[in-house]
């Protein structure tokens, strides 16, 4: 193997690293499944596709505080509308801002000319 990277070496520091994988959702899933569904032990699907079993009952976890959604007629608010209704609430901020301005540099405008008058 001399002269060919080890995928399990950090460059950086030459030290021994597992390479941490990333999973999808829906890998996520189709792995609890085998579990939940299939029966299969957690070392089982665990040992080959390298996954602590901690990290395992964590999503587990995470699965069955999220599976009311799965049930949840209400319809979800798309990410434009939660943009369009933040657009909104800001222009509205920003016209409340004008106004302010536009009354204090009123009252200023009014104040010099009484001085300057006086």
């Amino acid at each position: 193997m001399a002269g060919q990277p080890n995928p399990t070496m950090n460059p950086k520091d030459d030290k021994t690293t597992r390479m941490r994988r990333q999973y999808s959702a829906e890998e996520k899933v189709r792995l609890l499944k085998l579990h939940l569904v299939d029966g299969q032990p957690i070392s089982a699907i665990c040992d080959p596709h390298q996954i602590h079993p901690t990290r395992f009952y964590g999503w587990q976890k995470t699965f069955f505080e999220n599976g009311a959604a799965a049930f949840d007629r209400t319809p979800l608010p798309r990410i434009t509308d939660l943009r369009s209704q933040k657009i909104e609430q800001l222009e509205a901020r920003l016209k409340r801002k004008d106004e302010v301005i536009a009354a204090v540099t009123e009252e200023l405008v009014r104040t010099i000319k009484e001085l300057g008058e006086a």
